[in-house]
């Protein structure tokens, strides 16, 4: 008996290639980059289940393509690239990644916050050049953390990890999300706040809501300006979550102090302009890119993958309902 075919649009770490060779026959994009829409297309018309990753929109045609396909497992927390409402309407399974990157996207929110706050790369790049002259009392000020406070927009599994992080810095913890959080309100006396409030009055605002059409750019130009001259943002969710380019004006004429971006409106490009600016941070979309992270991504997007292409509902099934009808 001929084995089920399934394709990988990107290659992804041993320990989830492993598990698909053990049951199926499996093809990979053999280059380091994403495919060209017409390469994905023609790599998965005869697949029986797809391992995708964020780069690659998975929508009508990619179905009306890939026929004998019987699930789509997304290599990624996030899936704003799959048309979840069509892949439902047909009784397509599609999953993804959660719990494994929780914490590495929280501690990257925190490299990048201490970064962008103590002006680390900025300071490091004088330094490796060659032009320091020497200690200075007005070189390099930047943000006192302990006892600021910290402004969380969204309380998810990450954005609660990241809070959790700062109980040792005694700080003052608000957050704006659709419901209480019971567990930052107990163990660090945090508030719930209109974003309003938390933009004006926090000192660091960190960023952990899903892309959805209720937040694209939901911190435009008109947020930036709620925010103290003093402020520092951090973003580690969607890119399209801020307007970049009100970003860079925002950075440009100091109605906030820094960022720390670690995700980007048009990836792989930033909006023109950031990457000149001193006071911004930035990172390539790396914040999930630890070896115990990557690794757990790898096998839960292959162990999903496997229970959709034998017929079974992937533990991490993102659209259920299509098994309850």
């Amino acid at each position: 008996m001929s084995k089920f075919k399934v394709y990988i649009t990107r290659q992804i770490p041993e320990a989830g290639l492993a598990l698909l060779r053990e049951r199926f026959d499996v093809s990979i994009n053999p280059d380091d980059r994403p495919l060209t829409r017409s390469e994905l297309l023609t790599n998965i018309a005869e697949a029986d289940g797809v391992l995708c990753l964020l780069t690659d929109k998975i929508d009508a045609e990619v179905f009306d393509t890939a026929k004998k396909a019987r699930g789509f497992a997304n290599y990624a927390v996030g899936y704003d690239n799959m048309d979840v409402a069509e892949a439902t309407k047909r009784k397509i399974p599609l999953s993804n990644t959660p719990d494994v990157l929780t914490n590495a996207t929280a501690e990257m929110a925190w490299a990048l916050l201490f970064s962008a706050a103590r002006r680390v790369v900025e300071s490091d790049r004088v330094m490796r050049s060659g032009a320091w002259k020497g200690w200075g009392p007005l070189q390099f000020i930047g943000q006192d953390v302990t006892g600021a406070t910290l402004g969380i927009i969204g309380a998810g599994r990450i954005g609660r990890a990241f809070a959790m992080k700062s109980r040792g810095f005694d700080m003052n913890v608000v957050y704006t999300d659709e419901y209480p959080c019971t567990e930052l309100e107990e163990k660090l006396g945090a508030r719930k706040v209109s974003l309003e409030e938390l933009l004006s009055t926090s000192d660091f605002i960190s960023i952990h809501v899903p892309l959805m059409p209720s937040t694209r750019h939901l911190i435009d130009e008109k947020a930036l300006r709620m925010m103290k001259p003093t402020a520092v943002l951090i973003n580690t969710s969607r890119g399209p979550v801020i307007d970049e380019n009100a970003l860079v004006k925002a950075l440009k004429e100091g109605i906030i102090a820094a960022a720390g971006l670690d995700v980007y409106e048009n990836e792989p490009k930033a909006a023109e302009g950031l990457a000149d600016l001193p006071n911004v941070v930035m990172t390539p979309h790396t914040a999930s890119a630890t070896f115990d992270s990557r690794n757990g991504m790898a096998v839960k997007a292959a162990t999903n993958l496997i229970a959709m292409v034998e017929g079974r509902r992937p533990p991490d099934c993102i659209n259920p309902q299509i098994y309850s009808s």
